[in-house]
C-alpha cells in the first residue's frame, strides 16, 4: 500500500488542486484535471486513466467503494482535512467521499477508432463546458467513436464537462484541435486508407431531414456553436447538412440536444440495418 500524505493548511499541492478547478491555462500546464463522483472516478480507473493522487478526507470512515479504489489505483494517496476536501468539491455542507486528479491525454486523433463503423462527433466551437459533457455523454450512449472539438472553445476537462459527461469522458476520446483544417486532413487520411468517410453537417437550413439521410456508414457527424451554428468552413467541407424538423414555439434546439437527435438518428439506422 502507498504511503499517506496528510494535508491540514492551504499549502503549494492544495493550491496548485484548487487552481485545476477555476484556471484552464493552469490545468494544461499541469496537464491535469479533478474528477469528484464515484461513477466518474471508476471508470476513469477502468478504463485506463492515468491517476495521479486520490484525495480523501482525513480522520473519517470510508465506504467499501472508497477504500478498495485506494487500493486498486497506482496513485498518490492524500488525507485532507475535511474543510479542505469541501472547498475543491465546491459544496458547503459535506466534503465528498474522494477527489481524483487524472492526467490529461495527449490531444491526437489518432485516439479516435477508424473503421466501416466510424461515427465521430465534431462540436464547433462550443462556448458551454455543460454543453461539451452533455454530448460526449450523448455519444457514449450512442455508440460515437469519439469526439473532436474544434477552434476557439470552452475546455472539456473544467469541473462544469466533467461533470455533464458524467464518467463517458474516460469512455469516448475527446480530442481538442486548433480548427476544422486538422480535422479534414485527418479524414483526408482515412480516406486514403479505405473507409470512405461522409461529413454531414446540422443546421436548421439543412436541405434533408437527419431521418431521411444515410448515416450507416462512415460518418463525422459536425455540430455547429450554440449562438452562430457551423463556421462557414465547415458548411463548405460538409458533404451534406442535415436538419432537424421541430415545431411548436421553439425556434432552435440546444446545441447539445440537437447532436444528441442526430446521434439517435445515426444509431436508429445502424440497429435497424443489423
Amino acid at each position: 500500500m502507498a504511503k499517506t500524505l496528510t494535508i491540514t493548511t492551504r499549502n503549494a499541492s492544495f493550491q496548485q488542486w484548487q487552481a485545476l478547478l477555476t484556471n484552464r491555462n493552469k490545468r494544461q500546464r499541469a496537464g491535469e484535471f479533478l474528477v469528484q463522483g464515484v461513477r466518474p472516478i471508476t471508470v476513469a480507473l477502468e478504463q485506463g486513466w492515468e491517476i495521479r493522487a486520490l484525495l480523501y478526507p482525513d480522520r473519517q470512515q470510508l465506504s467499501r467503494w472508497c477504500r478498495e479504489l485506494l487500493d486498486r489505483a497506482d496513485a498518490r494517496r492524500v488525507a485532507l482535512a475535511p474543510e479542505l476536501m469541501r472547498e475543491l468539491s465546491g459544496k458547503e455542507e459535506e466534503s465528498p467521499e474522494l477527489l481524483a486528479v487524472v492526467a490529461q491525454p495527449d490531444d491526437d486523433l489518432a485516439r479516435v477508432p477508424v473503421g466501416p463503423d466510424m461515427l465521430v462527433v465534431v462540436f464547433d466551437r462550443p462556448k458551454t463546458p455543460g454543453n461539451i459533457g452533455t454530448l460526449i455523454r450523448s455519444a457514449d450512449a450512442f455508440g460515437a467513436s469519439g469526439v473532436v472539438i474544434t477552434g476557439h472553445a470552452a475546455d472539456p476537462y473544467d469541473p462544469k464537462a466533467v461533470r455533464a459527461s458524467t464518467g463517458s469522458l474516460f469512455a469516448v476520446p475527446a480530442v481538442r484541435v486548433p480548427s476544422h483544417h486538422a480535422v479534414l486532413d485527418w479524414v483526408a487520411a482515412v480516406r486514403k486508407a479505405g473507409p470512405q468517410i461522409q461529413i454531414i453537417g446540422t443546421d436548421e437550413h439543412g436541405d434533408v431531414d437527419v431521418a431521411e439521410h444515410d448515416l450507416t456508414g462512415p460518418t463525422v457527424l459536425l455540430v455547429g456553436n450554440e449562438t452562430h451554428g457551423l463556421s462557414k468552413g465547415w458548411q463548405e467541407a460538409a458533404d451534406r447538412i442535415v436538419r432537424i424538423p421541430i415545431v411548436g414555439a421553439a425556434s432552435s434546439l440546444n446545441a447539445a440536444a440537437a447532436g444528441t437527435v442526430a446521434l439517435y438518428e445515426a444509431a436508429r439506422q445502424r440497429a435497424k440495418q443489423r
